[in-house]
């Protein structure tokens, strides 16, 4: 998950009421657009962190715990000022707006102040990245709200298990101190990790694990991040000086994350968001190589978007583009999540389909799928802006080719080339057809006059 907060505590799947021009909405106001139970999911987090931070209150908070809370606080403040050239570059590149790590700071606070001063650091730190970064990006206020609330309650689940753990480590042989520790980030990753996936899931913005609770390598950068303000507090108890040195390991795991979204970039086809071809050819290598050497089936499907140059030369390059765009999104959610879709290049688009039965059950299988793949193509409408108005693009039909590992191939190449083959097979039968490589073609029926582009107002 990208965007607001750190890869957990983002809640950026929140929907984002957009006005008539297209631009994302102010935040006054916005938190009516959310679905009812959302509403009142996003409300009762918001008053059980103001409930529960207040029934802890017992006594005056101490002046050293509150000079404490100012000085994570001011650090915090330097981390962002510090990041802000970083994530200049990544904005460019990324389409997330910011990244942010300053869970170390309240994770920190957590662990060595009462969650009254904690929940205090917590909303100084999220008050300045608004200032910062959030309002500056038109980002409504109502998820920046929940945003600091889930961690003021991440925060109170950590504080309290380290108090029964009986606090931080005292020395080298305190191993119930460490084992609180790890519990600590352990539970402040459960609360959050729980209230944004149950925010997205009651949105109806998610309906998958990754769409809920964001992808493995985002929540593992989390997870470090918590690690570096375990030991920033850890510092803090024994030399407080020493803390700013978990300054220049947090910007260098910001540089990571630019590295990474740049690795992202270069492998990404801009138009429609699938692999680009040379990406998409390293893995597929990578996953052929690993087939042969299990002794478990592949297959490779070429797909063409039939007589594509027509809806460039009718409506122009811009719907073209929008159509290109719409058939991946098609192609992406008819094969399975770990099934590897790219753009080949202009109109083609590529498929590889991993762990299929060996033998002739994958190419059983090839030949379902690239019918479905057909089906839906074929039954695409996409709304495009045009010079005459909202135009409808319909009658789009796709022509594949497909072929199996080993039986058509040993090695990618080879069996692109007969994919290949039997795609251009499939375009002299007359397109919109499913030609599979083998010693007998797998034909599919024809479905009515689609060939043309058709269009409706």
């Amino acid at each position: 998950m990208s965007g607001e907060g750190a890869a957990i505590v983002d809640v950026s799947a929140l929907p984002v009421p957009a006005g008539p021009d297209g631009i994302v909405s102010s935040a006054r106001g916005s938190l009516r657009t959310l679905p009812v139970p959302a509403l009142v999911g996003v409300v009762v987090v918001e008053v059980a962190a103001v409930g529960i931070v207040a029934s802890t209150v017992t006594s005056a908070p101490r002046l050293p715990d509150m000079l404490l809370g100012a000085f994570l606080a001011v650090l915090s403040v330097v981390h962002t000022e510090l990041a802000t050239g970083i994530e200049r570059i990544r904005r460019r590149t990324a389409q997330t707006s910011y990244f942010d790590l300053s869970s170390v700071w309240t994770f920190a606070a957590a662990l060595l102040l009462p969650p009254l001063l904690a929940a205090a650091v917590v909303v100084a730190v999220y008050a300045h990245l608004w200032q910062r970064v959030w309002r500056p990006a038109d980002v409504p206020l109502y998820r920046h709200v929940y945003t600091t609330a889930t961690v003021v309650l991440a925060a109170t689940a950590a504080h309290t298990v380290v108090r029964q753990a009986g606090g931080l480590p005292s020395g080298p042989s305190d191993v119930a101190g460490v084992v609180g520790i790890v519990a600590a980030v352990l539970a402040y990753v459960a609360v959050n990790t729980v209230l944004v996936a149950a925010a997205i899931a009651l949105s109806g913005a998610g309906s998958t694990a990754r769409d809920l609770f964001g992808r493995w390598d985002d929540n593992a950068l989390e997870v470090a991040t918590l690690c570096m303000g375990a030991l920033a507090a850890v510092a803090l108890g024994a030399a407080p000086g020493l803390v700013a040195l978990a300054l220049p390991p947090i910007l260098v795991l910001h540089r990571a994350v630019l590295v990474r979204q740049l690795e992202e970039v270069a492998s990404t086809d801009g138009k429609t968001g699938l692999l680009n071809a040379a990406a998409w050819q390293t893995q597929a290598a990578r996953t052929v190589r690993r087939a042969q050497r299990v002794g478990s089936g592949a297959a490779v499907m070429i797909l063409d978007l039939d007589h594509f140059k027509t809806v460039n030369d009718v409506h122009g390059h811009l719907a073209g583009d929008d159509v290109l765009a719409a058939v991946a999104a098609e192609l992406q959610a008819g094969v399975r999540e770990h099934d590897l879709v790219g753009r080949f290049g202009g109109e083609e688009f590529v498929v590889l389909l991993p762990d299929l039965p060996p033998g002739a059950g994958a190419r059983d299988e090839l030949h379902a799928v690239a019918e479905r793949l057909r089906r839906r193509v074929s039954q695409l409408d996409v709304p495009v802006e045009t010079t005459e108005g909202l135009v409808t693009i319909t009658g789009l039909s796709i022509s594949v080719g497909g072929a199996c590992v080993p039986a058509d191939g040993a090695t990618l190449e080879q069996v692109l080339k007969a994919a290949d083959a039997s795609l251009y097979a499939a375009k002299r039968s007359g397109r919109n057809l499913v030609r599979i490589a083998g010693p007998a073609e797998i034909p599919s029926p024809r479905r009515g006059d689609t060939e043309s582009v058709r269009t409706a107002r």
